[in-house]
């Protein structure tokens, strides 16, 4: 009988270890998918199918069931766009065509609904129109932040899943061709492998590796389903929150609220690195990455009991506002003071021209007082090429004005 009890035991301790290890794993993950040898994973290329069979066995690994159309993978194939304004065509055949894979694993808890939880893999390769970068030597951009980090909170999750909050079934998608318009993410809900009306909810997580020293976390779609800023609130103890209630914004997330799915996004900011070859492993906020994943992960068993969420509609602000210019600035998504702030300036363009700096915050334009980000833009919609104005921003406490030539 002791005998027997200790085997148990032992049995008991070595699954947990497993799992231990299986959640620990953060930081391995994200070395792999950021290092040299996958050239930065651009859709379509030898990087982005080794960091794809990577994911794969991880999926292996952690048992998840295949729910793609070939095992884990979902290939698409498209002609990328040369009019920005075209659809992206799928399934071509011919010269400049190209393919890219979603690895979609599923844990099946045998439940009603399931909640989807994705994060694109893919990245910049070696630059390309994406890039922010302006050396004239070629570079690897690893996409250390965006997007090995949130590929591997994914995981992470993945594991933490197991055996728990069962009420749910899980779907964990990594999603291809982000980059390059929500390409994954688009296919994926054009040609679903799961029956997505019985689909909860999503959560999408799309650089999450730098949690800075204010702890301000980014989380968009909180207006999609009316049960979710409770939730997030409930669960906050470590960050400073910003709460963005619309479901559309520049990532995955999107596809899937425009196919009528709550969903919600997390995000700790952007940074000099951003899309630049810059964005390596190393730099990244690791322990943070644990708190986020950990946060995540009470949501989702806040939420286990809830059945299918309700869906709301959101405002999204940013689509009914048409510009003919640009200042040739990056805002920073994550002040949440009076003003935009300016987290960046593109070269030989008018901020750039006008002498404004990073860190500038942008209170009027023009005639217009600038409070937020929808004034900023409604603001500047107003002007055409050609026209010439003044913009007054606040740096370190000093109003200083210049004058625009757009």
């Amino acid at each position: 009988m002791r005998n027997l009890l200790f085997l148990i035991f032992l049995c008991v301790f070595i699954s947990c270890q497993k799992n231990t290890n299986q959640e620990n794993r953060i930081k391995e993950d994200v070395s792999f998918l950021a290092s040299d040898k996958l050239e930065g994973r651009q859709t379509g290329t030898e990087g982005e199918k080794k960091a794809a069979d990577y994911i794969r066995k991880r999926f292996e690994e952690l048992k998840l069931s295949e729910k793609g159309t070939n095992g884990y993978l979902q290939a698409f194939t498209f002609k990328p766009k040369t009019n920005p304004h075209d659809e992206v065509k799928f399934d071509v055949n011919g010269d400049g065509s190209i393919t890219g894979n979603n690895i979609i694993g599923f844990l099946d808890n045998k439940a009603e609904n399931t909640v989807i939880i994705g994060a694109h893999y893919d990245h910049l390769g070696y630059g390309g129109d994406g890039s922010l970068y302006r050396d004239s030597i070629k570079a690897i951009h690893n996409g250390a932040d965006d997007n090995a980090s949130g590929v591997a909170i994914m995981l992470n999750l993945a594991a933490k899943l197991k055996n728990k909050n069962i009420n749910n079934n899980y779907l964990f998608i990594a999603f291809s061709g982000e980059e390059m318009g929500l390409l994954g993410s688009n296919y994926f809900v054009k040609n679903p492998t799961i029956d997505v009306k019985k689909v909860s909810y999503m959560i999408n997580m799309d650089m999450v590796g730098r949690l800075k020293k204010d702890s301000t976390l980014a989380v968009y779609g909180t207006g999609t389903s009316p049960i979710f800023k409770q939730t997030l609130r409930s669960h906050n103890n470590n960050f400073k929150l910003i709460q963005k209630e619309s479901g559309v914004g520049p990532s995955d997330h999107t596809s899937f609220y425009l196919a009528d799915i709550p969903v919600l996004h997390f995000f700790t900011g952007q940074h000099d690195d951003y899309h630049k070859p810059g964005d390596d492993s190393e730099k990244l906020n690791y322990k943070g990455m644990e708190i986020i994943g950990n946060y995540i992960f009470n949501i989702i068993s806040d939420l286990n009991d809830n059945g299918k969420l309700a869906f709301r509609k959101t405002k999204n602000e940013s689509s009914q506002v048409r510009f003919k210019v640009g200042l040739g600035v990056v805002p920073d998504y994550m002040f949440d003071g009076k003003g935009m702030r300016i987290d960046g300036i593109s070269e030989n363009k008018p901020a750039q021209k006008s002498g404004l700096q990073k860190g500038d915050i942008v209170i009027q334009l023009g005639d217009s007082l600038v409070t937020n980000m929808m004034s900023y833009m409604r603001a500047l919609s107003v002007f055409k090429k050609g026209d010439k104005t003044k913009v007054v921003v606040k740096r370190q406490n000093k109003k200083v004005e210049a004058e625009i030539n757009f």
